[in-house]
């Protein structure tokens, strides 16, 4: 008889599912959440607005109420705005429409893993250029490699995930004016770098935005995505979403969200900046640390020691961080998320004790 595992696609085989070990800790850095919670208020408004509708019955088919809020809130018409349960939806949607077998997406690495794993899994050729030395997007060889291998899709994480590099506007013009293909903008951390691709929708039908209500909108874990392209577009990318993919629950509190956004989590985001901020100081201050410059809610951390030996120390102090040297370019390096002030101030304690007790005694310290 025949193993059911031959069923599956060779290529999915040989892939490592997209998976995050649960590991307990106190101060939890590791996944780029919001530090602070929803406000109280935004809480308290969607529990008032859930109460009075009626949980027996679907959400509405198309989300109208919703949509429009986010027009408002993006300066973008409602009909080229599509909601998802979370980003990560959206890009599955994105690449459904357009892979099958011979068909390539091309990416700029290290970034969003996922990216390479929806893309495989749909058939696709995944295509890579890396980043420069200074880990920024070498944007004439993103534009030299949609020249000559014409990539069906272009995927630019902006501020980029894990390396918290943006790429600017004028940039993204020269990559969308050689490109036959889509582009595709995620912008799950633009809040925190204050820049976004969506004045250029205007004038180029052929891209993507995505944005996420996990970051500076608190909501991770109510999972709550958007896409903005043109009307045209949205309307194919629509095919590949499931009906009622999106709750109501989590549909009522993205709209409250963002009716408060700027009385209730706009402050919290430039709490988060200012933190940023602070942090990457810090980090600048103790030996056999070289923090990355990022525009985005999280710092990529060059180490001297060993990044797997970095995480068990810090997770023996009940501190929590992403071990990122699987990555490519990334051999030697960390990623820590922004806490409260008190959770980044555990975090510098507990690293210039790692440190400077590392160099004491020089094991396994690798010269920056």
């Amino acid at each position: 008889m025949r193993d059911a595992l031959d069923n599956i696609k060779s290529q999915v085989r040989k892939l490592r599912a997209y998976s995050l070990r649960f590991e307990p800790a106190r101060v939890k850095l590791n996944q780029n959440e919001n530090p602070w919670d929803m406000p109280a208020e935004i809480k308290a408004e969607t529990l008032r607005r859930i109460e009075e509708r009626e949980w027996s019955r679907y959400p509405e088919f198309v989300p109208a109420s919703l949509i429009q809020r986010l027009s408002e809130f993006s300066g973008w018409p409602s009909d080229g705005i599509l909601v998802g349960n979370g980003s990560n939806e959206l890009i599955q949607a994105v690449l459904m429409v357009i892979l099958t077998e011979g068909k390539r997406v091309l990416i700029s690495e290290p970034t969003f893993t996922l990216y390479r794993q929806v893309a495989t899994v749909l058939g696709g050729e995944v295509i890579s250029v890396p980043l420069t030395a200074e880990l920024n997007y070498d944007v004439k060889a993103l534009t030299d490699a949609i020249q000559s291998l014409r990539p069906d899709v272009t995927i630019i994480c902006s501020p980029n995930n894990p390396t918290g590099c943006a790429m600017d506007e004028r940039d993204l013009a020269s990559i969308l004016g050689v490109s036959d293909g889509l582009v595709v903008v995620d912008e799950a951390y633009h809040e925190f770098a204050g820049e976004t691709a969506v004045p250029l929708l205007k004038h180029h039908q052929n891209l993507v935005v995505l944005r996420t209500f996990s970051k500076a909108m608190a909501m991770a874990a109510l999972r709550v995505g958007y896409l903005l392209t043109s009307a045209a577009l949205a309307q194919e990318i629509s095919k590949a979403l499931l009906p009622y993919n999106l709750n109501r629950f989590s549909q009522t509190a993205a709209e409250v969200a963002l009716e408060m956004y700027g009385s209730k989590l706009e402050p919290l985001v430039e709490r988060i900046t200012g933190q940023r901020d602070r942090l990457y100081s810090e980090l600048r201050s103790i030996p056999g640390l070289a923090p990355v410059p990022t525009q985005a809610n999280f710092i990529l951390v060059r180490s001297s020691i060993e990044p797997r030996l970095v995480f068990d120390e810090l997770l023996k102090r009940d501190i929590l961080i992403r071990d990122v040297s699987g990555y490519p370019m990334l051999e030697d390096y960390f990623r820590v998320g922004l806490g409260t002030p008190e959770e980044n101030e555990m975090l510098v304690s507990a690293l210039r004790e790692i440190f400077e007790g590392s160099a004491s005694h020089s094991v396994g310290v690798k010269r920056l």
